[in-house]
């Protein structure tokens, strides 16, 4: 798209007009006109050597000079009005928060108490596909992402690279950071890699089955750690209350979640403006993600960016070699 930077230079292009049919001539020195006593011998000498056509050409060429600065002066006032080519606007990233994830991957998330269909699947599984979910839908957040068992481990730092954090996700197994859950030391760990940014808001999304029975902070440490950061913490708490399956036996074996610390938890999420959620099954699990994606919309500030090139040169190019032609024209001898 091309558009003039200042259009309303063009204005500029009527002023020969005005100087030449609304200001009043200048006069001579001498008057109007300088009467010139042999003016009628010199005609006779243009006639008898072909002065007609030639004083033709003159005034042929004497409009074409005139023509000629005034293209010039065309081309000049086109350059002074900056004519650029401008592409579309390009919508830009607007920076809205930063998210850490913190996924419990001990072996307990093993317990096959949820269920896509009427096919039984176990917690992780049922984590692995709604997170992967709810991070396609931060558009415009960073995201990263925590692991933890007996020990914490930074997956992801926060970035804007969802592909790569939901790579990672899906290749997450339970038990690859130890048996026991450190829920203390997971939170811990996420406090030091997401305040990198005052100016912008961080929220730690915390998915459990257990509670804290392993590492070196505390649940009421980790829960003052985060209350005096400023960070907001939603807490999962994920299980079925009692879930019955059928062993190959025909009998009936009981799956539960006992091990679930929802105090602390409750209390996290209360201490920081959070939320506590519990999910016990595929459905609330996924309603719970889409519940923190609406308590914390991503923001869209409608910004864009395009790209601009100047056009200028092109007639002032013009303008020059035209000036040039007209320079030399004026030197050669008919």
């Amino acid at each position: 798209m091309n558009h003039f930077a200042y259009p309303s230079a063009v204005f500029l292009l009527i002023l020969p007009l005005i100087f030449r049919y609304l200001l009043p001539a200048v006069k001579g020195l001498h008057g109007d006109a300088l009467k010139i006593p042999f003016i009628e011998d010199l005609q006779k000498i243009a006639v008898k050597s072909g002065g007609i056509w030639g004083a033709q050409l003159g005034k042929k060429s004497s409009a074409l000079g005139l023509w000629g600065l005034y293209l010039i002066y065309i081309l000049l006032v086109i350059a002074a009005a900056r004519p650029q080519w401008v592409s579309e606007p390009i919508p830009m990233r607007s920076e809205s928060r930063d998210i850490m994830l913190i996924m419990d991957i001990s072996n307990s998330m093993l317990e096959p108490d949820f269920a896509i269909g009427n096919r039984r699947i176990n917690r992780l599984s049922a984590v692995k596909k709604t997170a992967s979910d709810f991070i396609d839908k931060r558009t415009d957040d960073r995201i990263g992402l925590i692991l933890f068992g007996t020990q914490a481990y930074l997956q992801a730092p926060l970035t804007y690279d969802k592909k790569s954090v939901q790579d990672i996700l899906w290749s997450m197994d339970a038990g690859m950071a130890g048996n026991s859950t450190s829920i203390g030391d997971a939170i811990g760990l996420a406090l030091k890699n997401i305040k990198d940014d005052d100016k912008k808001e961080k929220i730690l999304v915390l998915l459990t089955d257990g509670e804290n029975n392993d590492g070196s902070l505390s649940m009421p440490e980790a829960i003052n750690l985060a209350k005096n950061e400023n960070v907001k913490v939603y807490t999962i708490g994920v299980g079925a209350e009692a879930a019955f399956i059928d062993s190959f036996f025909g009998m009936k074996i009981g799956l539960g979640n006992s091990g679930l610390d929802e105090t602390s938890l409750k209390q996290l999420a209360q201490d920081t403006q959070g939320r506590y959620f519990r999910a016990r099954d595929t459905q609330s699990l996924q309603q719970i993600y889409n519940a923190i994606d609406k308590l914390e919309p991503s923001e869209n500030n409608e910004q864009f960016s395009v790209e601009t090139k100047e056009l200028f040169y092109i007639p002032l190019l013009l303008a020059a070699l035209l000036s040039i032609i007209f320079y030399f024209r004026g030197q050669r001898k008919w």
